[in-house]
């Protein structure tokens, strides 16, 4: 077993929503096979993300990395912007 010290995680998502001040909203999809039905099955999650700039809009891939707590619910913070 590995020790994960200082590995950030990185997801890889889209901005749904940018109408929150210094804050984004990211659906991030995951994509598995069902165990018993051996289906491909999506499964998506938000993830609320600091963009200090106010870069990202809605619609917009991007890059997000795990951070300190900033807010009672934004954990995360953009790192850049993929597609527009």
């Amino acid at each position: 077993m590995e020790n994960n010290r200082g590995q950030r995680v990185k997801k890889v998502g889209i901005v749904v929503s940018d109408k929150m001040d210094k804050t984004i909203v990211v659906r991030v999809e995951q994509k598995y096979t069902h165990p018993l039905y051996k289906r491909t099955v999506k499964k998506s999650k938000k993830f609320k993300a600091h963009d200090e700039a106010g870069t990202a809009k809605t619609g917009d891939r991007v890059e997000i990395i795990e951070s300190r707590p900033l807010s009672k619910s934004k954990t995360w913070r953009l790192v850049r912007v993929l597609d527009k």
